[in-house]
């Protein structure tokens, strides 16, 4: 089952309600309609639903598989993130970590698109930078991931993003 089943098994209210009952200590049909206070028909349909999706076991008494559910758990956690809607985004989520890099990309064409998402955001068109600044700027982008700044900055200036002289820099790319 995947994290998209279990919630569907869990979007209808007469199924949460059951599976409240039973988490609350109901273990049989009766017992889930005296706690909810659902119709014996509906309530007999949500335990056999939940049953069916894997939420619930019936080995003498109703009681949830909290086995399975640490499985769904689990395999939800491993599961790759949904696609971002562009090429540029999923690059991004990639290679980015609340605001850090986590490493450079091999391929050049995905470098290329963070080495512009970094300078995008970290240069301002015009104004010139000593070395030490823009190392120190590198520096916040490269913490705790597997790139260093000298690396950075180096990508930068041969990708013609960045231009470099007399130890000054400033932004030269889009």
């Amino acid at each position: 089952m995947t994290a998209q089943a279990l919630a569907g098994a869990l979007a209808d209210e007469c199924r949460r309600a059951v599976f409240a009952a039973i988490v609350l200590g109901a273990r049989d049909v009766p017992a889930v309609v005296a706690r909810t206070g659902l119709p014996a028909r509906d309530a007999a349909v949500a335990v056999r639903r939940l049953t069916d999706a894997g939420v619930l076991a019936d080995d003498g008494g109703l009681r949830v598989d909290a086995e399975r559910l640490r499985e769904f758990a689990r395999a939800g956690a491993a599961a790759p993130a949904a696609p971002a809607a562009n090429p540029r985004e999923t690059i991004l989520r990639t290679f980015l970590r609340d605001g850090a890099l986590t490493r450079l990309p091999a391929q050049r064409g995905r470098r290329r698109v963070l080495l512009e998402h970094i300078t995008e955001h970290t240069f301002e068109p015009g104004r010139r930078y000593p070395e030490r600044e823009v190392d120190d700027v590198l520096r916040r982008w490269c913490e705790g991931g597997e790139a260093d700044h000298v690396t950075l900055r180096r990508y930068l200036i041969d990708d013609m993003l960045l231009t470099r002289e007399q130890g000054v820099y400033w932004r030269t790319g889009p």
